[in-house]
């Protein structure tokens, strides 16, 4: 099995990092990266319980709460896994001078991203692809600038919809009740 995801990863990072490489997704994907970090949907839970009706607090009290319990499983799995960057384990990436000091494995920038396009989902139906292929593109751009390993990635996914889905499922009355208070 170890030897299958090995093979995984190597593959997709062949390419998405190399093969994939251009000037136009160079500037697009180190761009657009950011955009999924817990702090970034954070701020626009945040937005949405300051600007936003009943419904669109809901949606964002309800993704701060999938962040919350989602980052705090990728910080444990970091710390506890301590898998290394791809850019410090394999000699021929494109690094895009990105140093960061925390492990890879899960991704956060695509479990954030998947779990607030999941909240979104779950909440407005309609706009499911265009959530999902904005969570999809972070996810991407994580592997393109060598920061994660495809199945860093694929965790994330995983992370991020299930912990969705969990708090949709069985932590919701906890939403409903603030809700009511600030409402």
């Amino acid at each position: 099995m170890k030897k299958l995801l090995k093979g995984f990863d190597n593959f997709f990072i062949e390419l998405i990092n190399n093969r994939l490489k251009n000037r136009y997704l160079d500037k697009f994907m180190y761009g657009i990266t950011d955009l999924g970090r817990a702090v970034s949907t954070t701020i626009f839970a945040i937005i949405l319980l300051i600007v936003g009706n009943y419904n669109l607090k809901f949606i964002g009290l309800e993704n701060l709460l999938v962040i919350g319990i989602s980052q705090t499983i990728v910080q444990g799995l970091k710390l506890s896994l301590r898998r290394k960057r791809p850019y410090d384990m394999l000699e021929h990436v494109h690094t895009f001078e990105i140093i960061l000091k925390d492990y890879s494995f899960p991704s956060g920038h695509t479990t954030a991203s998947f779990a607030l396009a999941t909240v979104l989902t779950l909440n407005i139906p309609y706009i499911w692809p265009i959530a999902y292929l904005f969570a999809s593109i972070i996810g991407v751009s994580r592997i393109y600038l060598a920061v994660h390993y495809p199945t860093d990635v694929a965790a994330g996914i995983i992370l991020g919809v299930g912990s969705a889905i969990f708090v949709d499922k069985y932590l919701l009355f906890i939403v409903e009740k603030v809700i009511q208070l600030i409402y």
